[in-house]
């Protein structure tokens, strides 16, 4: 079981590449949380516990830090989202009793992602110098300290958004997935990074999803 989570562990090789048992769980399981999420599914939520878990062993070994420890944070808000779709305030359920799809204003999003940004350069340069304050954990540099650090806020802004089913959560993520793809290609996460590729796909099918119910909220029953 321990070599399970060693990127080094390979399950199998497929056109030369080798697929460690750690990205293999990782990508399958994360695609099916993904793909439930844009249909506003329920089992989003503990699948994605599953995919967050491999996940963060495997980014710790390839020094993308600011996303293993993003992990924690999805590890967490998996939980919180799998309660407040399951448990709505009085007046947010849709028919099958659990929360609505909603729309942010658009100071309100813009606000958001001033914030993003501000964050972004706080926890770059934090992230840029974690192998000289503690090298004992951290032996080498962060591969893109702020470049990592900008998807990783972002992907906590997206997934608050995705909690509250707000529309624009999957705006925030085709953005993040697109930058992702290219990290983890240049990282040599070849599957991830085609993963990521896929999941710009599935956040312009999940914008598309959430903004036709949502609208259709607004429609006079026939």
């Amino acid at each position: 079981m321990r070599d399970f989570f060693d990127i080094d562990s390979i399950f199998f090789t497929v056109l030369g590449y080798p697929m460690s048992y750690l990205e293999f769980v990782g990508t399958v399981v994360g695609a099916l949380a993904t793909w439930w999420s844009s249909r506003a599914n329920i089992w989003s939520w503990p699948a994605g516990l599953i995919s967050v878990t491999t996940f963060f062993f495997m980014f710790y070994q390839v020094q993308l830090y600011p996303d293993m420890f993003l992990q924690i944070f999805f590890f967490i808000t998996n939980g919180i989202g799998w309660w407040q779709w399951t448990h709505p305030k009085t007046g947010e359920e849709d028919q099958k009793s659990e929360l609505k799809i909603s729309q942010l204003s658009r100071q309100q999003f813009g606000l958001i992602l001033i914030a993003g940004g501000l964050a972004t350069v706080l926890f770059g340069s934090i992230a840029g110098n974690l192998h000289e304050w503690f090298p004992i954990l951290f032996n080498k540099p962060s591969a893109f300290p702020y470049l990592d650090s900008f998807t990783s806020v972002m992907s906590i802004v997206a997934t608050f958004l995705l909690i509250r089913k707000k529309v624009e959560t999957w705006y925030v993520w085709l953005l993040v997935d697109a930058i992702s793809a290219y990290m983890y290609f240049v990282k040599g996460l070849k599957v991830v990074g085609i993963e990521y590729a896929a999941y710009c796909i599935i956040a312009i099918l999940g914008a598309y999803h959430f903004t036709r119910e949502y609208r259709s909220y607004n429609q006079p029953a026939v």
